[in-house]
């Protein structure tokens, strides 16, 4: 089974910056599409970014485009998100989570997960 291992988490005051990693030891990591979740207390999780295997097609949820930047380094099995000009509604706890199918928006398409790493927005 596949270990995803987020990064970079904390607070940060609105209009700031912030980024998260996701990593893994698996060799397995460059067939993988890659995505970034995200889930707020009483809320169902949302597709915040993806990246496909070799980082040729991005997407973005509406509320982060333009001010989140999703990449990938296949020869560092790690994934990356930059998230700036942060709001108070990004407060969330974020998940990076694998695919072998491809690029979605579901959930239910990824097959590995991260275990997260907390975002708090302040104002």
């Amino acid at each position: 089974q596949v270990q995803l291992v987020e990064s970079g988490g904390g607070s940060v005051q609105a209009g700031g910056s912030l980024g998260l990693s996701c990593g893994t030891s698996e060799g397995t990591f460059s067939r993988y599409a890659m995505a970034w979740f995200r889930q707020a207390p009483g809320k169902d999780r949302e597709f915040v970014t993806g990246i496909s295997w070799n980082g040729g097609r991005t997407s973005y949820a509406d509320s982060v485009k333009g001010r989140f930047t999703i990449s990938r380094d296949n020869a560092k099995r790690t994934a990356y998100l930059q998230m700036n000009s942060l709001k108070p509604e990004d407060t969330a706890v974020y998940y990076c989570a694998g695919s072998f199918s491809n690029l979605g928006r579901s959930p239910q398409s990824y097959d590995v997960w991260g275990q997260g790493t907390q975002v708090t927005v302040f104002s």
